[in-house]
């Protein structure tokens, strides 16, 4: 049965537009861990996030190891949290071109319904730019696809647009946490992968090829931390600061009401 709906809490949208945000060169992706209920709902509450092996622009592909080792997080989760937890869906980025799924993508989703039928897709749409109010604008979608039988016995795939939710929560999760901790590591060997597959072919001589190799290396690692990683510290601080907040008044609240218990009994 598909999905009828899909929950998607706040912390784990958190994650999923960081990464979107996080180059707006290549696409990026992930895989969404939660739960199904008798309702067919999908409920998504942790993120893992994939490093890229071949940077493309206008696509993405998850290897069966990836998918391996997001289940067997999934499964860790599920412990720790006491939930049946499990790979439930995907998401990727859609730098500069719209919110809608591909062919390729749709095709792609279809091929993740075989093993599970309520198996969603999130596409993010970042660095598009209003042409009325020259601003950016962030949207996403949520998919599933829909196969049928063409003229000539040929299979089609439709993409069927599923109802998101984003579910507001008061903190950020450990598992989310851990996942946005977990982000500029993943961009750092992705560069530092490419940086050693452009200089393999590379001879020892040709010092100025490998000069500018190295510039390019130092100028991505450099734009990771302009981008992502001073923000990110910025944003985290800022909740800190928050939730410091936060418990100062329950803490003042909790005396009130200790008080005025005091005063009844």
């Amino acid at each position: 049965m598909p999905a009828s709906c899909v929950n998607l809490e706040s912390d784990a949208y958190l994650v999923c537009l960081t990464h979107a945000l996080s180059t707006e060169r290549e696409e990026v992706m992930g895989l969404l861990i939660g739960e199904v209920d008798e309702n067919s709902a999908v409920h998504i509450s942790a993120v893992i996030m994939l490093r890229r092996s071949d940077k493309q622009a206008d696509r993405v592909e998850i290897s069966p190891e990836q998918l391996s080792d997001a289940s067997t997080k999934a499964e860790r989760l599920a412990r720790e949290l006491q939930r049946p937890m499990r790979v439930i869906g995907w998401y990727h980025s859609h730098p500069h071109i719209t919110v809608w799924p591909s062919h390729v993508d749709v095709r792609t989703q279809a091929m993740y319904q075989m093993m599970d039928d309520n198996f969603v897709g999130l596409i993010f749409s970042v660095f598009n730019e209003d042409k009325n109010t020259k601003v950016n604008k962030i949207q996403v979608t949520c998919f599933q696809a829909v196969t049928s039988t063409g003229y000539g016995g040929v299979t089609e795939h439709q993409r069927y647009e599923v109802p998101l939710m984003i579910i507001p929560t008061t903190s950020i999760g450990w598992a989310s946490l851990e996942a946005l901790v977990e982000l500029p590591g993943i961009l750092k060997q992705e560069e530092e992968e490419a940086y050693a597959m452009a200089s393999s072919s590379v001879p020892k001589e040709d010092l100025i090829t490998r000069i500018h190799n190295s510039a390019v290396y130092t100028k991505s690692l450099c734009h990771v931390m302009e981008v992502l990683s001073g923000p990110l510290m910025t944003a985290l601080e800022n909740r800190l600061d928050i939730n410091k907040a936060r418990c100062q008044q329950l803490e003042k609240q909790k005396q009130e009401l200790l008080r005025k218990l005091a005063e009844t009994s």
